[in-house]
């Protein structure tokens, strides 16, 4: 700034607005650019201010409707308005250098009003998901500053951060909730398992009742063949005759496969010593016993 008793002018950066002051009285106002002084007439440059968008965090503790204490930090974006009449028809510029001595203050007086009486109406969820109506009301409210001269450009809920016992016992809520899901789909993933595992071992039983069935028609289609090609050799044989060899050789096949496998239990028939004709009845009555 040049002193007024060797120059006639100064300048006034871009994005600032200032006064000019005849005997500490506001005369005009001092636009970006070359603004000529004149001492001779008592005039000195005054108040200079910026017009860029400012910005004011504020963190405000309140509670909840469910009783839960909150800060919710906040960004206040303002700037001073030019080249607009306020509401008491004075430059928006004259009302913001000379109306307010701290608009910070003012500002920060208006968002802990709004905040303390907005968020005690909600509940913590609900706080958490309108985030956007708590920042509306602030920019709302803080309309009023246009009659001094400022313009809210924009109003965020940056955070809102519960108490930290509150958000421990938020954060095992949602860890008992999900092991729940995964107990419920751990639960659900063995009832498979178990239903497949007894359709298996029922495909199986049936499986094995249908091999053993053609395996038994297959016994007994072969010793009806074996009777009838030992009737046509052999007419002077019965079919009990017959019939008694087929016993007595499965009978001895059987002992052989007992003797090779030492897991298997033996049953002991009798066996007659004075001939062959008594094996049929002596396998039978061990069968019986």
């Amino acid at each position: 700034m040049c002193f007024p008793t060797y120059c006639f002018f100064d300048c006034i950066s871009t994005n600032t607005v200032g006064t000019i002051e005849s005997c500490c009285k506001f005369n005009r106002l001092a636009k970006p650019g070359c603004v000529f002084v004149w001492p001779c007439l008592c005039e000195t440059l005054g108040h200079i201010t910026s017009t860029r968008t400012q910005a004011i965090d504020l963190a405000v503790e309140t509670k909840t409707l469910d009783n839960v204490f909150v800060t919710i930090c906040l960004s206040v974006q303002y700037q001073v308005m030019t080249n607009e009449l306020t509401a008491s028809q004075m430059p928006s510029e004259y009302q913001a250098i000379y109306s307010l001595v701290n608009p910070q203050q003012v500002i920060n007086a208006y968002v802990y009003d709004v905040v303390r009486a907005t968020v005690p109406r909600m509940d913590l969820d609900r706080a958490f998901e309108d985030k956007d109506s708590i920042a509306k009301e602030v920019k709302e409210t803080l309309k009023i500053m246009e009659q001094f001269g400022y313009k809210i450009i924009k109003t965020l809920v940056t955070d809102l951060e519960p108490n930290i016992n509150v958000k421990n016992a938020m954060n095992e809520i949602n860890a008992a909730q999900r092991m729940k899901e995964a107990a419920k789909e751990k639960a659900m993933a063995d009832k498979v398992l178990v239903v497949r595992r007894a359709e298996a071992q029922s495909e199986s039983k049936y499986l094995s009742g249908v091999g053993v069935a053609k395996q038994r028609k297959a016994i007994i289609d072969g010793l009806r063949d074996s009777i009838l090609d030992w009737q046509q050799g052999d007419d002077s044989s019965s079919p009990s005759d017959v019939m008694d060899l087929l016993l007595l050789t499965q009978y001895f096949d059987m002992l052989g496969i007992v003797g090779q496998n030492p897991s298997s239990g033996t049953t002991f028939v009798p066996y007659p010593m004075d001939g062959t004709d008594k094996t049929r009845e002596a396998l039978l009555s061990g069968m019986q016993r």
